[in-house]
């Protein structure tokens, strides 16, 4: 999301790069809105709460590392 910019983020554009569907991410979307990481300023978007996270981000994160994609335990 932090190479896309500061502006709302499409979910389906942010899977995308992490070679994943919106639905894989949506727990871990929740989880960040719930820590207040991010907002929804509408259906499908997402948004950092803090101005210039998306720079800190690429600071503090050099490159994005993708884990594998695991099954979850029903």
């Amino acid at each position: 999301m932090a190479e896309h910019g500061p502006e709302p983020q499409k979910a389906a554009d942010v899977a995308e790069v992490m070679g994943r569907t919106s639905q894989n991410l949506a727990p871990t979307r929740a989880e960040l809105i719930n820590m207040g990481l991010l907002y929804t300023p509408e259906h499908g978007y997402a948004a950092f709460t803090v101005p210039h996270f998306d720079k800190f981000i690429l600071r503090a994160i050099a490159e994005l590392v993708v884990p594998p994609l695991r099954r979850r335990r029903s």
